[in-house]
């Protein structure tokens, strides 16, 4: 084996930790803070200030250490397309949020259309300029593939859209994406040489660029990934299970996103139907568990090793 398949991990952990510093206190110039819901979690309000827009650090590696290899491998330019694509839209809309003052950043009907143009030029590319088919692997089968011919192509728009804003649900407590997605992307690292896809470049510069940032966004976080990183780890995810034909994968190393956006879901539904009831303290569910009394950090590590299992039983199910 050709253990020079993970320099990329080090060429963007070094990046990201190189750009942290300097990134960092631009940020912090540029008096891009978080701001944190009064009606939320009372910890959290001390975190009001910490830059954010950290994920242009992971963004930055990423793209760097890929253009590095992408003559060679040019199978991860629909993965980098994506990640660059809706790391754009979370730049977009935390430079609203947190630049222009404007509370809610962009409309819900924008980003949903920006997401959507995306989303489509992705899978156009995958359906014309790759060798990628849209059948998905089915887990527990000994090799076995779904095809459901064009249903796949709504499913894909479905599954990108919503591991993206899974992932994004999943950011909110220090270090909790970037944990949990650095041990996915590990996953797909595994699958990716295991099966000499040619995308294992950028599986490894996601891996060495959230190692880098999780140093500065661990628990006290100096800074956060804010959209921009939340949004393109998405569309990593996302896009990576559909080159390598693992969406259904997601439904398990990714099972702490679905999670997070069925807790929110579930907790919206139930509190308009019974007029201001809830099921959970607070969603999304990490929250929940933070008002049960579990502190930030053991929530981020019994998330992780949740996640570290799943990615094993997923490599079992192979």
């Amino acid at each position: 084996m050709d253990y020079m398949i993970f320099l990329p991990v080090l060429i963007a952990f070094a990046i990201s930790v190189i750009l942290g510093p300097v990134i960092i206190p631009i940020l912090r110039r540029l008096k891009m803070g978080q701001t944190e819901r009064e009606d939320g979690v009372k910890s959290h309000l001390k975190k009001a200030g910490t830059p954010t827009m950290g994920g242009v650090i992971i963004l930055l590696s990423v793209v760097v250490t890929s253009l590095l290899y992408l003559r060679d491998y040019p199978k991860i330019i629909p993965i980098l397309f994506v990640t660059l694509g809706f790391g754009l839209i979370g730049f977009l809309d935390d430079y609203l949020k947190v630049v222009m003052k404007r509370s809610d950043g962009l409309y819900p009907k924008q980003k949903m259309a920006l997401q959507i143009v995306v989303t489509a030029i992705f899978a156009f590319y995958l359906i014309r300029f790759t060798d990628v088919s849209l059948a998905m692997l089915i887990p527990f089968t000994g090799g076995k593939y779904l095809d459901i011919g064009w249903l796949a192509v709504p499913l894909l728009f479905f599954a990108v859209i919503g591991t993206v804003n899974g992932v994004n649900f999943t950011d909110g407590l220090d270090g909790l994406a970037s944990s949990v997605t650095v041990l996915v992307a590990t996953f797909f690292t595994v699958v990716a040489i295991g099966t000499k896809s040619g995308i294992e470049p950028i599986t490894c510069a996601v891996v060495g660029a959230l190692l880098g940032f999780l140093l500065f966004n661990v628990y006290p976080a100096s800074v956060f990934m804010g959209d921009t990183g939340s949004l393109a780890l998405g569309g990593f995810v996302a896009s990576t299970a559909y080159m390598l034909q693992m969406p259904i994968f997601i439904l398990i190393v990714g099972l702490i996103y679905l999670v997070e956006v069925l807790s929110v879901m579930i907790q919206v539904t139930y509190f308009k139907k019974t007029g201001g009831k809830r099921i959970f303290k607070m969603a999304p569910i990490h929250h929940h568990f933070e008002l049960c009394g579990w502190s930030e950090t053991r929530v981020v590590a019994v998330f992780s090793i949740i996640t570290a299992l799943l990615c094993l039983i997923a490599l079992m199910a192979m």
